[in-house]
């Protein structure tokens, strides 16, 4: 676990820690799939396989109030010294959106990453509605739109 100085504006209680699976307690990382899950399976009415052997390799933001996971992202390693760094997964909770949280976590990784792996590009492949979104924190589109599960999807990169 890493703790994060990281304050979102008006919300001086959310907690910012990076984990890696290993270091996560179990409530922490039942909580942080059962978001995912509610939001990339129920919510968006896609059936997919969420645990998909990634978040082994993978470190883990999580953002916490009073114990409880309110949003999570995933920052998955090069795979190689020329690979690039992936963030994936980035799912805030319904009661907690439009507040800014998704941004500040995003750009939270991108820090992150520009300190754990300077020469290495990010990328992501965000669903096509947010694609403003990563456009206005720095990224381009690198690719052609895709569907995923049945999203539509768009690679980026920075």
């Amino acid at each position: 676990m890493k703790y994060v100085k990281q304050e979102l504006k008006g919300y001086p209680d959310l907690r910012w820690c990076w984990y890696r699976l290993e270091g996560m307690k179990p409530f922490l990382l039942y909580d942080m799939l059962a978001l995912r899950e509610a939001i990339f399976v129920v919510e968006q009415t896609c059936a997919y396989h969420e645990l998909d052997g990634l978040d082994k390799a993978a470190e883990h933001l999580l953002v916490t109030r009073d114990r409880t996971v309110v949003s999570c992202l995933r920052v998955l390693p090069p795979a190689n010294k020329a690979g690039q760094v992936r963030i994936g997964r980035v799912a805030v909770s319904s009661d907690w959106r439009k507040r800014g949280l998704a941004r500040s976590m995003v750009q939270s990784a991108i820090d992150k990453i520009r300190l754990d792996y300077p020469s290495s590009d990010i990328c992501l492949d965000a669903q096509t509605y947010l694609q403003g979104f990563y456009l206005s924190l720095g990224f381009q589109v690198c690719g052609d739109e895709f569907l995923e599960d049945g999203i539509p999807h768009i690679p980026m990169q920075m």
